[in-house]
């Protein structure tokens, strides 16, 4: 039992009353003190034992006592700056949490873009009444990237859809809700089965840029790249040109390798693309569900047990 006397712990984030006073009641004899301001919170880390938030390099240096750090976003990246990735602190962060409203924005692209929807809703702008043939996903297949939380609710999803689920990732042990799971030295057998192509992996050393030329060319030119994870995965050049030049059917891209995406960006235009703002998982149920990942490591943290969702520093995720 470690307890919690003696430690300070320092918030930043969407935390109200209500969740403070829980955290105190989780480390009651902790100095639990929250910051609106970033500034304000790393001038106070000197002493501190454990922060949930964002911390600058600079910060981490005068965190002499620190311990633990949590990242409230799901992929830890901003948090992997080389003194972090050096150092003894342990990360966490709050993956997960927006593995639900994911999947969903993923099954809404592929619905969109596999009915062609923008058309009835330039129909609608134009007052048009334009019916046309379009397709269904029932019976197509859509390969999964990444078969974390997002990944496995997305395949769940998929399959009340009736559609057939591959999945990519290093473990190829077969998993609920996935037909059959690939490795990565199966990467192109695996894109030319499928109808889409989903990442939903994170952006790490090992899986930027493992989707460019060579790989969109191995998929079926009717077949739809999507993304909700983050840009990158994919090269952002040989994206544009296999959607430009035809080598795939379109994309719905969530996520993207310059954030937010600038105005010139020619993605914004490219045919048979839908693009949102990273936007997929900003719902109150994942704030929600990010607090309550730290909640629950602080109880494990004062009880002396092991914590959850402690990020590889050198992996990445």
């Amino acid at each position: 039992m470690v307890g919690s006397e003696g430690m300070r712990i320092l918030l930043t984030g969407e935390i109200d009353d209500k969740r403070l006073s829980e955290l105190r009641s989780i480390a009651p004899d902790a100095d639990v003190t929250f910051f609106k301001d970033q500034a304000e919170m790393e001038a106070a880390v000197g002493d501190a034992d454990i922060v949930a938030g964002q911390l600058s390099a600079s910060a981490l240096a005068r965190g002499h006592k620190l311990k633990w750090v949590h990242s409230w976003a799901a992929g830890p990246n901003a948090q992997l700056y080389p003194e972090f990735v050096a150092s003894p602190v342990v990360l966490t962060c709050s993956k997960g949490n927006g593995a639900i409203p994911l999947a969903e924005h993923a099954m809404m692209l592929m619905l969109m873009l596999n009915r062609n929807a923008m058309r009835w809703i330039e129909g609608h702008r134009s007052r048009k009444w334009d019916a046309f043939f379009h397709g269904e996903l029932n019976g197509s297949t859509v390969g999964i990237i990444g078969a974390g939380y997002s990944g496995t609710d997305l395949a769940l999803k998929a399959k009340a859809f009736h559609m057939r689920v591959l999945g990519l990732r290093r473990n190829t042990q077969p998993t609920a809700n996935f037909d059959r799971m690939y490795s990565r030295e199966q990467l192109h057998e695996f894109l030319g089965e499928c109808d889409f192509v989903v990442v939903t992996a994170p952006k790490t050393p090992e899986t930027t840029d493992m989707l460019g030329e060579a790989e969109f060319r191995a998929m079926k030119k009717t077949a739809f790249y999507v993304c909700f994870s983050r840009g990158g995965v994919a090269n952002d050049d040989a994206l544009f040109k296999a959607i430009d030049e035809g080598w795939i059917a379109g994309a719905g891209l969530d996520a993207h390798g310059t954030e937010p995406l600038p105005p010139d960006s020619p993605f914004w235009t490219v045919k048979n693309t839908i693009v949102t703002p990273h936007n997929g998982a900003t719902t109150l149920a994942t704030k929600a569900r990010g607090y309550q990942i730290f909640a629950d490591n602080l109880k494990r943290y004062v009880a002396g047990e092991d914590l959850i969702n402690i990020v590889d520093k050198q992996m990445g995720y």
